[in-house]
């Protein structure tokens, strides 16, 4: 059975740092693009981050670039976002979600299987 849990959010201060994690279980994770995403109240879901399988690329939405970096451990079956120099707009829950084989650009939610049931950041003084 497929399945990913997310974890590592919580609040903190503008300007902070978190680490998401996705925790994959049921699948190998190296054949898989991942994709993080995240809803704030009263708005769509939206892409931040992607990570392709295999050799792919790495593809980040503007709003985080140079800010968020995207890596997997495919040893550990496991996708991290790390979030520096947070804003208080980077409040949302946040999602990662999987589809099988390479998806290029920055991730759409419609391209995307699997579905995690997503971690909460805050981000407040």
């Amino acid at each position: 059975q497929v399945r990913l849990v997310e974890s590592g959010g919580g609040l903190v201060q503008p300007g902070g740092s978190l680490r998401l994690s996705c925790a994959a279980s049921g699948f190998t994770l190296d054949y898989y693009t991942i994709g993080w995403f995240r809803q704030a109240p009263g708005k769509e879901r939206e892409g931040v981050s992607s990570i392709s399988s295999g050799l792919g690329g790495i593809y980040y939405a503007d709003s985080v670039k140079g800010r968020f970096t995207i890596s997997r451990d495919n040893a550990k079956n496991t996708v991290y976002l790390q979030m520096n120099s947070l804003k208080a707009e980077d409040t949302a829950v946040y999602y990662c979600a999987a589809v099988f084989g390479v998806r290029r650009g920055i991730p759409t939610p419609f391209q995307y299987e699997y579905w995690g049931q997503g971690t909460q950041v805050t981000v407040s003084s």
